[in-house]
């Protein structure tokens, strides 16, 4: 009796029993529930809120005050969490000139360096909002059109920037370990125009 399972529509048995994968193994990473879940939150928030101030609007005449500024809060949040996956993925902005020209291992050290890059300007950002966090709750500032404290907002900021830091960190630990010819095929993967 065999200990191999069955084929499956990714996987094909070789002549000789052993498992091929034809699948492309991707870099990206498999924890991206964080982000991907926060997404859904966020935009069902906004998505609510919005609805529910055009009714108001439509049938009074009148809009809650409250909307702009959680909208706004909202956004900003959905930009940060949006900006994690983004970098988790490594899809964040880049001259394509530069980084998609020349030799495999130059373009692997241009990654690594956007990825070193992206983490220590978010690990600064971080250490640097934990300062505004800290004054918000210090002077007790409140939020313009609520009146709630205003560290209830600012302290998101170091949070998702600590989350980026470490989305960041984690692919230049992906593409340090990572061998300049899977790199390049990677890169195929990615877009279906460049090839090796």
């Amino acid at each position: 009796m065999s200990s191999l399972p069955t084929p499956g529509p990714a996987d094909d048995a070789a002549p000789d029993g052993t498992r091929v994968s034809s699948a492309p193994a991707s870099s990206e990473p498999r924890s991206l529930r964080i982000e991907d879940w926060l997404t859904v939150i966020v935009m069902a928030l906004l998505a609510l809120i919005t609805f529910a101030n055009v009714l108001v609007r439509y049938f009074t005449n009148s809009s809650f005050a409250w909307t702009e500024e959680l909208s706004v809060f909202l956004m900003i949040v959905l930009a940060l969490v949006a900006g994690s996956a983004a970098v988790a993925r490594d899809r964040h902005i880049r001259i394509e000139f530069f980084c998609d020209s020349g030799s495999a291992a130059r373009r692997r050290r241009l990654a690594q360096l956007g990825a070193l890059l992206v983490a220590v300007l978010f690990a600064v950002i971080a250490v640097l909002s934990v300062r505004v966090v800290w004054d918000d709750y210090r002077f007790e500032e409140t939020s313009p059109g609520i009146g709630v404290p205003q560290w209830w907002y600012s302290v998101w900021l170091p949070i998702l920037s600590l989350l980026i830091t470490w989305r960041a960190i984690g692919l230049l630990i992906r593409r340090t370990r990572q061998p300049d010819v899977e790199f390049l095929g990677n890169d195929a993967d990615d877009d279906g125009e460049r090839q090796p």
